[in-house]
């Protein structure tokens, strides 16, 4: 009989979560999303627990994302349909309704929720994380949002963060995929405290026996510097323009090599998905909470299911692994303001509507 694919243990007023696929660098699925949140709204309530610590099986890291194997089949089995089924009613609107809704979940937990963020921690795994109170990374620590190089959008939540970093690194991290290590997930807002990967062990401990701050005040470090935010003079300079187009042509004209190359990545991906994902930041930035943004990014995603590029970028990278997508539209000039605002139209019954924040539950530390 095989393990189950998320572990979820209460012992010593602690609540555990350990993502528990390996093999898969522990990507989350629906039933993992389905056994994970009622155990949230449990401990939420019940007083024998005091926090809640989530970590992830094996040695690679805690979580991958979300099973995009199974959201390819969903999608190109709509486009051999036709594309006429009602796309909420799909496997992976579905999927995405539930794993949104637990991110909004975490996000406002009354307790401390410590993530530990070791190893690759990417799409999915940000939004079982990094809206946490406590936010452990490590000297290993991974951590991105690549959904524009597979034809989607930055979603979990991803784009409330990345709103909020420092300046314009976020709009790069969304747009070139840039992966972050400690100091940058820290310096960005998407972690806390910097934990080496050794005493691990003995931090958790701690937590259990003498609570999450005292588990932070005494194996917490300095974090390593950010090599992001030491960029960040060209990054904000050319990331502040209104349009991806204007932004590839700011970082080819600078005279930092670290900006050219990041031109040569946004132009690489999804024109799409690029441009979408910019309008989905400038949104975020605006938004009053989580939940406001939550809503935006499930009309992005249902759109995303009906287009082109996410079936092509996932068969590219995890399907065929040619890592050759062919993108339609191929440029960032062929796709057109209403492209983009499309992926933004009301959802109708559809909606996510998650809305104003949950009533009874904390901001948290945060």
């Amino acid at each position: 009989m095989s393990e189950p694919e998320v572990l979820i243990d209460k012992n010593d007023g602690l609540g555990t979560i350990t993502l528990n696929r390996p093999k898969a660098i522990n990507a989350l699925n629906h039933p993992m999303v389905q056994a994970i949140t009622p155990a949230l709204r449990e401990w939420a309530v019940d007083d024998d627990v005091n926090a809640v610590v989530v970590t992830g099986s094996g040695e690679r890291g805690l979580c991958a994302g979300g099973d995009i194997v199974s959201i390819y089949h969903d999608a190109s089995g709509r486009a051999e349909r036709g594309g006429n089924d009602a796309v909420g009613a799909s496997g992976s609107a579905e999927f995405w309704r539930e794993e949104y809704i637990l991110n909004a979940l975490i996000a406002r937990f009354p307790k401390p929720y410590v993530a530990i963020m070791d190893g690759i921690v990417m799409g999915g795994g940000v939004g079982i994380s990094a809206h946490g109170s406590v936010r452990i990374v490590t000297e290993r620590s991974k951590i991105g949002m690549p959904e524009v190089g597979i034809g989607f959008v930055p979603d979990v939540g991803g784009t409330y963060l990345l709103a909020r970093t420092p300046g314009e690194l976020g709009t790069h991290v969304a747009l070139t995929t840039t992966q972050m290590r400690a100091g940058d997930a820290i310096a960005c807002g998407f972690a806390d405290h910097y934990v080496p990967t050794s005493e691990l062990p003995a931090f958790l401990d701690h937590v259990r026996t003498a609570g999450a701050q005292a588990a932070v005040d005494k194996f917490a470090q300095a974090a390593p510097d950010s090599d992001l935010l030491a960029q960040r003079s060209w990054i904000d300079e050319c990331y502040s323009a209104d349009t991806v187009e204007e932004i590839v042509s700011r970082l080819q004209a600078h005279s930092a090599p670290e900006a050219n190359a990041a031109a040569e990545q946004i132009l690489s991906k999804s024109p799409v998905s690029v441009k979408v994902a910019l309008l989905s930041l400038r949104r975020a930035r605006d938004a009053e909470s989580i939940e406001e943004v939550l809503d935006d990014e499930y009309r992005v995603s249902l759109a995303c299911l009906k287009s082109h590029d996410l079936v092509e970028g996932i068969r590219a990278q995890v399907i065929d692994k040619d890592r050759n997508p062919r993108w339609s539209p191929a440029t960032l000039d062929a796709v057109s303001d209403e492209q983009v605002e499309a992926f933004f139209g009301d959802l109708g019954e559809s909606e996510l509507g998650l809305g104003a924040p949950a009533t009874g539950l904390s901001e948290g530390q945060r």
